[in-house]
């Protein structure tokens, strides 16, 4: 995969073919079942103490390399929805020396979980919003505004900074009055009482 393989760098490649086959398993079974959505991330500490049951040394950041590296590979791919066949026929033709054990396992491993991750894919970019990654406020006296009626009303404004799907980041503000900000507040505590509940 391209943009994988450009990312990372064919360095990369060489640590995923010389971890064991079914390490190199494991690892691929843990980042397809994040991208189908059935874990909330990839567990890199499980995946060291697995290498450390097998004997197998690698350094924590490679391991990390060879986890984003795969992540990105069949992240493309789902999006793609791309055949295993393609996908190794990309990975091969990439400029990288693959060993055969390595591609086996990634054919295998997108091939069972191929249909399932181009969905999730899907689901995500359909459902794509960004996330609040702060909110700030404050109160402030209103000199002239559209929504106050009169001068020295008190409003509040907000601030909240939003990390889009695309992983950039942008600021947005906004003014409220004071029982505009009330009705916020409450819809805000109602929504909390309803994820307590799931």
């Amino acid at each position: 995969m391209p943009s994988a393989e450009e990312s990372h760098g064919p360095g990369v490649v060489v640590h995923v073919c010389r971890i064991p086959a079914e390490l190199l398993a494991q690892v691929c079974q843990h980042i397809l079942a994040f991208l189908q959505g059935h874990t909330s991330g990839v567990d890199s500490a499980e995946a060291a103490r697995s290498f450390q049951r097998a004997g197998v040394r690698l350094d924590d950041g490679v391991l990390q390399d060879v986890t984003r590296f795969l992540l990105l590979t069949f992240r493309s791919a789902g999006k793609r929805n791309i055949s295993a066949d393609e996908l190794v026929s990309e990975l091969d033709g990439g400029g990288s020396k693959w060993s055969k054990a390595a591609l086996q396992v990634l054919h295998g491993s997108w091939s069972e979980h191929r249909a399932a991750v181009h969905a999730q894919q899907e689901a995500r970019a359909m459902l794509s919003i960004g996330q609040v990654l702060d909110l700030q406020w404050k109160l402030g006296m209103a000199v002239s505004s559209d929504s106050c009626r009169s001068l020295n009303s008190p409003y509040v404004t907000l601030l909240l900074k939003i990390l889009k799907p695309s992983g950039e980041t942008s600021q947005r503000s906004f003014e409220m009055t004071i029982p505009q900000f009330q009705n916020f507040h409450q819809q805000f505590r109602e929504m909390a009482a309803l994820l307590e509940t799931v």
